[in-house]
């Protein structure tokens, strides 16, 4: 099975700043492990894990390279990271649609 995760809010947490809903300073995001754990089992288990982000998709920044590196620090295991392009999956995890909490 495929399996899209969502990074921010789902993985890991920007916290509120300011007034701000969210920082959107994503260097200052913190992992939240017990999820990690979750969506590494379902690798293990051997299914395909693609983390999605659309971070920079409004203000054009490229994260890239941040998460990409967050996700290695993290020990998230996945096949594939994908930004900003709309995904085809089978199961979508993230904060809004299906909870990680739910799994």
């Amino acid at each position: 099975m495929t399996i899209y995760v969502d990074i921010d809010e789902t993985i890991c947490t920007l916290g509120k700043h300011s007034g701000t809903r969210y920082t959107r300073d994503y260097k200052l995001a913190v992992p939240r492990q017990e999820q990690i754990d979750k969506i590494n089992k379902l690798y293990d288990e051997g299914h395909e894990i693609v983390y999605w982000t659309a971070r920079g998709g409004a203000t054009g920044v490229d994260w890239s390279d941040l998460t990409k590196e967050q996700l290695k620090q993290w020990g998230c295991k996945h096949t594939r990271i994908e930004t900003q392009k709309k995904p085809s999956w089978d199961l979508f995890i993230d904060d809004k649609t299906k909870r990680i909490e739910e799994i």
